[in-house]
């Protein structure tokens, strides 16, 4: 790589962004094709072969050999088929290279073959890939070649979504049609289009790559599922935004070239609290196009970790005993006219159309909390969420001080009359600057926080791709949009009735507000007292996909039929049981192969020196290796018997049929069982001899990088 790196230039290089359509596309066409990315439009198919020869054209230019569409099933990772440009031959025997509007609108790949949860049997095979022309094409490049990437949906062949995309697709939709009408309902009409805008925060591990290979946990799971914590773990609190390591700074160098060439605007990178843990964040997009780069940044990082001898972990707790790693989502609304929905101005306490939107997502969640909550749900999070690092597993909504004093207003008196400033920030030195300070502060421990001009949903997991959680935060506010805009449409006094709607939804809908510490004890009983739900785990969280008022709700705005979400449940429910049972295996293979063997040749070589000391001199103490036996064969035997159990209780969970029943199994059964059998596993690795123990430590593995 050269030392100096200019960002504009390379920026966006690997896109068939704007500029290169306007460069390569007829003007009638270009112009055609932008009225259908800017204004939602209806795709025209006669423009796809125009599109299609241009898209050609500049990736073979670029070294291109083959495309792909390129889509992201209900996995939770990407997936491509790649077809090469290579057409049938001419008269004269020379290879023609294509790429018709056809084959660039629609691919066809196997949708029996993918998690479908009912929705296609294994003998129904059709499933359609549908380009979005709203999110741009790229080139990757790999060792394969480079292949041009073509973003598309992915539908069974009834048309059923099997994918991520689609229903994310259609909730913007849905959110666009409401805001649009809030924002005409103040005389705004000049808005034609409201987009979900989103930028997700993405946190990970590095950890040295010959280390990973040597832990099967590591490999099949993603987290380590055995390890005794270190001397030193986070602390001191020296890690995060600590100066990063060159070898770190190398890798996240690299990661950014890659990630600036592909269009993703990566932004920020700093250390994290954990040793070894780091983050990446970019500017914001609008969502779909967020999904996408989220997708290539996690991706990315885990390709370009393993060219640098690394590797990157995505899971959301792979250590126990340090902080596990999520993905912050902050989410706003802007018109194309360029106003932000969430922007409370100087003045909250004037602005009504804020408070009107603040009101409505504040019903949303309130209503909607337990599908909020299943939209971050993936088993890791289970290991993550309400540990003292991640926010509480109980939605509610921090609004922040000034925020707080004007619903109270409105609440008490009926009206609102100030807002809370933040005032000056003085540091008491001369040289220093003074200046003013925010009106409220960070609430870290909060799941859906107000942050100035966006709410960030703290709970997403790090391995997890944000679609569902934008989806479903786009369909419950489109919801209370649309039930706000039906009010007020009818209403004669419009000023009046705004005014009582906002002072009734902040009243009705107030429980769902804290802004103290979500880590107490005491929050969970006050939530409890106030009717919040409490969704300790996945399997806990699943149900709430396949209620009348979820089929309802995604029914209305067309986001998902009620065999869609039945389905994403039963795949939900086979997720997690195949996941914990993955790792149960992987346990059992671990202690059974590695652990246990490595413990009776230390015991061996313990019992033979006790043996020897006491041979070469009867009145020598061998009190203390033979005490050390002992305590290290109790712990053997503990762990032999753990093992006996999590074996017995994996087969038997594995027969049961039901989904429902079986996810519950491995929650309520295997899960305490691969506790028990890791206890004294960890307890072991801190007293038998280093050379003995068969796989890396903690202290290897995140602080030798």
């Amino acid at each position: 790589m050269n030392d100096a790196i200019n960002v504009a230039d390379i920026f966006g290089e690997n896109v068939f962004n704007e500029s290169v359509m306007k460069e390569r596309l007829p003007k009638n066409i270009y112009k055609r094709l932008q009225q259908t990315i800017e204004d939602g439009r209806e795709l025209d198919p006669t423009i796809a072969d125009a599109v299609a020869h241009a898209m050609k054209e500049w990736a073979i230019e670029n070294g291109a050999t083959h495309y792909t569409h390129w889509f992201q099933p209900l996995t939770g990772v990407t997936a491509e088929k790649h077809d090469s440009f290579i057409g049938a031959p001419d008269e004269n025997g020379k290879v023609r290279m294509n790429l018709s509007g056809k084959e660039l609108i629609k691919g066809e790949t196997d949708g029996s073959s993918f998690p479908s949860g009912g929705l296609r049997a294994t003998f129904e095979a059709r499933g359609y890939t549908a380009w979005d022309c709203t999110s741009p094409a790229f080139l990757k490049k790999d060792a394969t070649g480079v292949t041009l990437c073509i973003p598309t949906a992915f539908c069974s062949y009834r048309g059923e979504a099997l994918d991520k995309k689609t229903p994310l697709l259609r909730s913007m939709e849905a959110i666009d049609k409401q805001a649009v009408r809030i924002f005409h309902l103040f005389g705004n009409t000049a808005v034609k289009r409201v987009t979900p805008s989103v930028g997700p925060e993405q946190e990970y591990f590095l950890v040295d790559r010959d280390k990973y290979l040597q832990r099967k946990d590591l490999i099949y799971t993603g987290r380590t599922l055995f390890g005794a914590m270190p001397p030193k773990g986070q602390e001191m609190d020296d890690h995060y935004y600590g100066v990063i390591r060159e070898r770190i700074g190398a890798y996240m160098r690299e990661v950014n070239e890659e990630l600036w060439k592909l269009g993703v605007p990566a932004k920020t990178q700093h250390n994290e609290v954990a040793p070894a843990q780091h983050e990446l964040a970019p500017i914001y997009d609008k969502a779909n196009l967020a999904v996408d780069h989220n997708q290539l940044v996690m991706e990315t990082m885990k390709k370009v970790a393993s060219r640098r001898g690394l590797a990157c972990l995505l899971h959301e707790k792979p250590f126990q005993g340090v902080n596990g790693s999520g993905k912050h989502n902050n989410w706003s609304l802007t018109s194309d006219t360029g106003v932000n929905m969430l922007d409370p101005g100087v003045m909250p306490h004037e602005n009504v159309q804020f408070l009107l939107v603040l009101a409505c997502i504040m019903k949303a969640v309130d209503v909607h909390a337990d599908l909020l909550r299943q939209s971050a749900a993936v088993p890791g999070n289970d290991y993550r969420l309400g540990a003292q690092e991640a926010p509480p597993a109980i939605i509610s909504i921090f609004v922040g001080d000034q925020l707080e004093d004007v619903i109270d207003q409105l609440c008490s008196t009926g009206s609102a009359i100030h807002s809370i400033t933040g005032g000056k920030l003085t540091t008491g030195v001369t040289t220093l600057p003074d200046f003013d300070k925010d009106a409220t502060d960070r609430n870290r421990t909060s799941p859906f926080a107000f942050t100035g001009n966006k709410f960030e949903f703290r709970m997403v997991g790090s391995s997890d791709s944000i679609a569902e959680s934008n989806v479903v935060l786009n369909t419950i506010v489109a919801e209370a949009f649309k039930e706000a805009a039906d009010e007020l449409e009818k209403a004669e006094d419009f000023d009046l009735s705004v005014h009582n709607l906002i002072k009734r939804l902040f009243t009705e809908h107030r429980r769902i507000i804290f802004n103290g510490n979500g880590y107490t004890e005491a929050w969970v009983r006050e939530a409890e007292r106030r009717g919040l739900p409490n969704l300790k785990c996945m399997v806990d969280s699943i149900p709430s996909l396949v209620t009348e008022k979820s089929f309802k709700l995604f029914g209305d705005f067309g986001v998902y039929t009620r065999a869609e979400l039945e389905a994403r449940a039963e795949i939900e429910y086979e997720a997690y049981a195949k996941s914990v049972n993955i790792e149960a295996k992987t346990m059992i293979d671990m202690a059974g192969k590695q652990i246990i063997p490595a413990v009776i040749k230390y015991t061996t070589v313990l019992a033979e020196s006790v043996s020897a000391v006491r041979a070469a001199c009867p009145e020598a103490d061998a009190s203390v290796q033979t005490e050390l036996l002992k305590e290290i064969s109790a712990l053997l035997a503990e762990m032999k018997k753990a093992l006996a159990d999590l074996e017995k209780k994996t087969d038997a969970s594995a027969k049961i049929e039901d989904g429902s029943a079986r996810a519950h199994a491995y929650y309520d059964n295997v899960v305490p069982a691969m506790n028990r059998l890791r206890a004294p596993a960890d307890r072991l690795e801190m007293i038998v001899d280093k050379e003995f123990w068969p796989i890396p430590s903690y202290g290897d593995l995140i602080f030798e990088v």
